[in-house]
């Protein structure tokens, strides 16, 4: 089982919008059986929360379910059981690098590496914006969900 984590910094707004985005891209390739997604946070401020409202509202208006997502923290045998550790802006993967062993520090990407074509590096954060803010960032995960599950089909599979 080839294991995908999301991440930024609260686990309600990003990350569970690329987990939500992802799983079903996942489960649409006929490989849900062998392709586990997951999300958390650097920070333990939402802990238990669902998805931001406003993230669970344009998913869901693009037929992605966040209803079943809830936040947690990266701990630290995240980063011996997954193999794509994927976080959303700089900031965020510093904070990973901080606390990875080095032995693991190769699993941590930002996730828009897999969207080149975006020119941009990070999925800003939406959380004080409007909901343009949240639209923008389903875009750019979308586009990174399809890089991603691409790259995984050609190097695992």
């Amino acid at each position: 089982m080839l294991k995908v984590l999301f991440v930024c910094m609260g686990n309600i707004c990003r990350s569970p919008t690329a987990h939500g985005v992802f799983e079903q891209a996942v489960k649409a390739a006929g490989l849900i059986d062998r392709i586990q997604v997951e999300s958390a946070g650097t920070h333990a401020y939402h802990i238990g929360e669902s998805p931001d409202p406003r993230s669970s509202q344009v998913a869901r208006r693009r037929g992605v379910d966040l209803a079943y997502i809830r936040a947690q923290k990266v701990n630290s045998a995240d980063f011996e059981e997954y193999d794509y550790i994927l976080a959303m802006d700089r900031d965020n993967y510093r904070n990973l690098e901080q606390i990875c062993p080095p032995e693991h520090l190769q699993k941590v990407q930002l996730f828009l590496e897999y969207a080149p074509h975006l020119n941009e590096i990070e999925v800003p954060d939406p959380y004080y914006g409007g909901a343009h803010g949240f639209e923008r960032v389903l875009d750019m995960v979308e586009a990174a969900s399809e890089g991603l599950l691409n790259h995984i089909q050609k190097r695992h599979f």
